[in-house]
């Protein structure tokens, strides 16, 4: 009687185990994402908005730890944890990104794009697709960009209204070769200086000047020193979101497809947020007295002819004859 009984009792053992195998969690792939902004930027909601989507998309089985405010380091220092695999994810400035990869000098030259609408159409066509995936050779894959708008002059002391107003000014640039060229170019003295460095550099008067985005001038407090802010718009930087190719390779194809469509997602989300982020910032920096200058461009425009001649011939050259055409 016994052994009649015993293989139905296996059976129902069986039964419950797989049943309750069924509710045990899989294993969630969790991928870490640093930067260097701050929380109320909106490239980090946009983050967090990702992190959402993929964590919707994947069902649980992916999420993103988001680790913000330079916590884990420099820019260049993140990228270089992204090229050893020891962090998958990170958003980086394209500027200093042309140390990794030279064609991206393309975005740190002057009047490039001739207004917003032209700058989306360029990284949205097959250059701008190119240009994300040329890092690969870096261990560095693009997914996507974060609109960083155009990046204009703020002064301690005085207003710029041409480029025979930056001449003899010492003006605060990232780490980029190009970018040191153009500010010289208009007569300014480049000085490179890190992020988190630039608030004491200003008050200091380590450089008189630096340039940069609305929703930066503002979030940084620099408009507590800097005064004059001057809307020439010289150059448009995106933000690149990067994720390691060391990281990538370990990702099925199904994860992929689940994150770009997270990424894609947020950087829809993120250019609504810009566009309100830099109506609110122009808007407190005036507010708090700093006098929002908008010259005549053509001046800056003429005097950065000869940097975009020096590039004939080359790669960046071939570029800046593409995008004019677009």
């Amino acid at each position: 009687m016994m052994m009649r009984k015993l293989p139905l009792r296996l059976a129902v053992l069986i039964l419950l185990l797989s049943i309750g195998s069924c509710g045990l969690e899989q294993p969630q792939t969790v991928l870490k994402l640093a930067h260097t902004l701050d929380q109320q930027h909106s490239v980090h909601r946009a983050m967090e908005f990702m992190d959402e989507r993929l964590q919707m998309l994947s069902g649980g089985s992916m999420r993103i730890d988001i680790y913000p405010g330079g916590q884990l380091g420099s820019e260049r220092e993140l990228i270089e944890l992204l090229q050893i695999g020891s962090l998958a994810m990170t958003k980086v400035s394209a500027s200093p990104m042309e140390g990794f990869v030279p064609e991206l000098k393309i975005f740190n030259l002057p009047y490039v794009f001739r207004d917003a609408d032209h700058f989306w159409a360029v990284l949205q066509s097959d250059i701008g697709r190119k240009l994300l995936l040329a890092g690969e050779r870096a261990r560095l894959r693009g997914l996507g960009y974060f609109d960083a708008g155009s990046r204009s002059f703020y002064v301690n002391d005085k207003p710029i209204y041409t480029p025979e107003d930056l001449k003899g000014l010492k003006i605060r640039v990232q780490n980029s070769q190009t970018a040191i060229k153009m500010v010289n170019t208009l007569g300014g003295a480049a000085t490179p200086v890190s992020w988190g460095e630039l608030y004491t550099a200003l008050q200091q008067g380590v450089v008189q000047g630096a340039e940069n985005n609305p929703p930066s001038f503002y979030l940084s407090k620099h408009y507590e020193v800097s005064r004059y802010y001057t809307l020439d718009e010289h150059t448009y930087v995106p933000d690149m979101l990067l994720i390691s190719t060391e990281v990538w390779k370990k990702l099925n194809a199904r994860q992929r497809a689940w994150l770009q469509q997270a990424v894609d997602e947020a950087v829809d989300y993120q250019r609504t947020l810009w566009q309100e982020s830099t109506r609110e910032s122009l808007a407190a920096v005036e507010a708090a007295g700093v006098k929002v200058i908008y010259p005549d461009k053509q001046p800056f425009i003429d005097a950065v002819k000869p940097l975009h001649a020096s590039f004939a011939g080359t790669e960046v050259g071939d570029l800046l004859a593409q995008i004019a055409r677009l």
